[in-house]
């Protein structure tokens, strides 16, 4: 049904006008992302580490466990007899002696361009032009957002390590232990005698020394 308010264009009317295609969807693109980075960074990490230590250690554990499980009329016993004598003695020096001289030069921040597999130089950033469209197909066939990423990095990192350790120790553990059980049993008896006599005598009698010399001299 026609509005009575409108009129129909006339043949020279619709002689000037006009119409542009779109271009084809594999040609029209979103997002074109482009990002320009510099970065320089410079990290130096010189760890210098000395341990020392005499130690004596003894540990004499003597354990006795009797059980009766599901058991009628049964007996368990379990006897564990530890006698320990333990002489530990250490006469000496552990000295760990570590010494770290690190003369490090980072100054260098000028972030260079690098270089091409055939041995050309890179200038580092690059500067891309955009033009303005001068017509509806320019702007149509062009990219909705269009970043440019250019990224030129130096990197100065070094980690000088100096250690040294030195240890005297002793040490001593005599275990006993006794285990007797009745399981399922009826009139039954079980018996366990765990005996020990242990006489343990350490001595240490020297140095320990460890000596860690380091020099770096380490110019980025």
């Amino acid at each position: 049904m026609s509005d009575p308010g409108k009129k129909p264009l006339s043949a020279d009317e619709l002689a000037a006008e006009g119409a542009t295609a779109l271009p084809d969807k594999e040609v029209v693109s979103l997002l074109d992302l482009n990002a320009d980075l510099d970065l320089s960074l410079d990290a130096a990490a010189p760890i210098n580490l000395a341990v020392a230590a005499n130690a004596n250690v003894a540990a004499p554990i003597d354990a006795a466990v009797g059980a009766n499980i599901l058991s009628v009329d049964s007996t368990a016993q379990s006897l564990a007899d530890q006698n320990v004598v333990i002489g530990q003695n250490i006469e000496g020096d552990a000295t760990a002696n570590s010494t770290q001289d690190s003369t490090l030069d980072q100054s260098n921040d000028q972030i260079d361009g690098g270089t091409t597999e055939d041995g050309g130089t890179l200038d580092g950033a690059t500067t891309v032009e955009e033009t303005a469209p001068t017509s509806v197909e320019d702007a149509l066939s062009g990219n909705l957002l269009d970043v440019n990423v250019d990224l030129a990095a130096d990197a100065d990192i070094a980690a000088p390590i100096d250690g040294a350790v030195g240890a005297n120790a002793n040490v001593a553990a005599p275990i006993d232990a006794a285990v007797s059980a009745n399981v399922g049993s009826v009139g039954s008896e079980a018996t366990a005698v765990a005996q020990q006599d242990a006489v343990i005598d350490q001595n240490i009698e020297g140095d320990a020394e460890a000596n860690a010399d380091q020099s770096s001299d380490i110019t980025q």
